[in-house]
C-alpha cells in the first residue's frame, strides 16, 4: 500500500480520474497527511495512521478523510478557514448552481457555465470529508509539525513543517504550476497571497517539500523563484490583453491560453485569468467594471 520514500517517509500514490492522473498522501510516524479522492477501494488499516492532516480542501486531496477516519480511528486535523470553504463547497448541493452563475457573471456562455454544474454533482459523491475536524491556525502542531499557514492555491491551505521537511500540499510542484483562481466567495487577491506565500517558502528554506503531485523537491527556494517569475509574466500577458473597453475574464482567458479548450480547462482559465486581473486591479494596473449582474475589466 504504502511505499517507503526516503527518511521514515512513506507515499502512498492514489489514482484520478483527470489531470495530473494520480495524488500522494504521506505517511511519517502515525501521521497521515492528505487522503485523495474519496474512493472506496482504497485500504486505510495496517499502515499504522494515528492521525490525519489536511492540506486543503480540494477534492483530490480531502475526499478520503471520513473514510480514513472511520477505518483507522484517527483525529483529522484541518485548517479553520479551509474546513469552512469545505463545508460551503462540498457540504451543500446548490454549490455547482453558485459556481456556474459566477462564471457567467464573468462572460462564460450558458452552455459551458451548465456543464460545471454536471461536473460539480458528479465529483460530489467521491468528497467524503471529515466533519468537526480539530481545527488548525498559524503556529499549531501537530505531534511536532508547525502549522504554517500557505494560502494560494486554495484560500486556507496549510503546509506542516519539520525538521526541514515541508508537506506542501499542492502548494509548491516540481513540473506542474499550481492553480490560483479566483473563486465565489474567495479571498479578495489570492494571486497576491499566493506570491506572499512563495516568498514565504524562500525564507522557510525546507531542505525537501513533499508535494501533492510529482517528486519531492530539493531546491524549492528555486522551485519558488520560478514560480514568481512566471506569475510575472503572466501579469505582463495579461495586462497586454487589456482595452479601453471592458472585456470580460472570459474574453482575457482566450488571449492568454487560447480558443481551444475543454470545459473544465476552461473553468480553470478563466479562474486563473481572474486571479491575475484582480492583482492588476489591487495593484493599480487596472479597473474593474460590474454592470447589470456582469464584470469586465479595462487598462487604467
Amino acid at each position: 500500500m504504502f511505499d517507503y520514500l526516503r527518511d521514515g517517509i512513506s507515499r502512498l500514490t492514489l489514482p484520478l480520474p483527470t489531470g495530473p492522473r494520480h495524488v500522494h498522501c504521506y505517511l511519517v510516524e502515525g501521521t497521515l497527511f492528505d487522503t485523495g479522492l474519496g474512493l472506496s477501494e482504497t485500504d486505510w488499516t495496517g499502515g499504522g495512521i494515528e492521525r490525519i492532516a489536511i492540506t486543503h480542501f480540494h477534492p483530490d486531496h480531502v475526499g478520503g478523510a471520513r473514510d480514513a477516519a472511520e477505518a483507522t480511528g484517527a483525529r483529522v486535523y484541518q485548517g479553520g478557514l479551509d474546513y469552512e470553504q469545505t463545508l460551503q463547497v462540498w457540504g451543500t448541493d446548490d454549490w455547482p448552481t453558485r459556481m456556474a452563475a459566477w462564471f457567467r457573471r464573468h462572460g462564460v456562455p450558458g452552455e459551458v457555465a451548465n456543464q460545471l454544474i454536471e461536473q460539480g454533482h458528479v465529483f460530489a459523491p467521491f468528497v467524503r470529508f471529515a466533519r468537526d475536524p480539530h481545527l488548525l491556525r498559524e503556529g499549531d502542531e501537530v505531534d511536532g509539525w508547525h502549522v504554517v499557514e500557505l494560502p494560494g492555491h486554495a484560500d486556507g491551505h496549510t503546509g506542516f513543517v519539520r525538521d526541514g521537511v515541508l508537506v506542501a500540499g499542492d502548494h509548491l510542484l516540481d513540473r506542474i504550476t499550481p492553480a490560483v483562481g479566483l473563486y465565489p466567495d474567495s479571498r479578495p487577491d489570492p494571486l497576491a497571497d499566493y506570491l506572499a506565500s512563495l516568498e514565504r517558502t524562500i525564507e522557510l528554506a525546507p531542505r525537501v517539500v513533499l508535494p501533492g503531485h510529482g517528486e519531492p523537491i530539493e531546491d524549492a527556494a528555486g522551485r519558488a523563484r520560478e514560480l514568481i517569475a512566471h506569475h510575472g509574466r503572466r501579469l505582463e500577458q495579461t495586462l497586454d490583453a487589456l482595452a479601453d473597453e471592458p472585456r470580460t475574464g472570459f474574453q482575457i482567458s482566450h488571449a492568454l491560453f487560447g480558443g481551444d479548450l475543454a470545459p473544465t480547462q476552461r473553468r480553470f482559465a478563466v479562474a486563473e485569468t481572474l486571479s491575475h486581473l484582480e492583482r492588476l486591479v489591487h495593484s493599480d494596473r487596472a479597473r474593474r467594471h460590474e454592470s447589470d449582474g456582469a464584470v469586465g475589466y479595462s487598462a487604467r
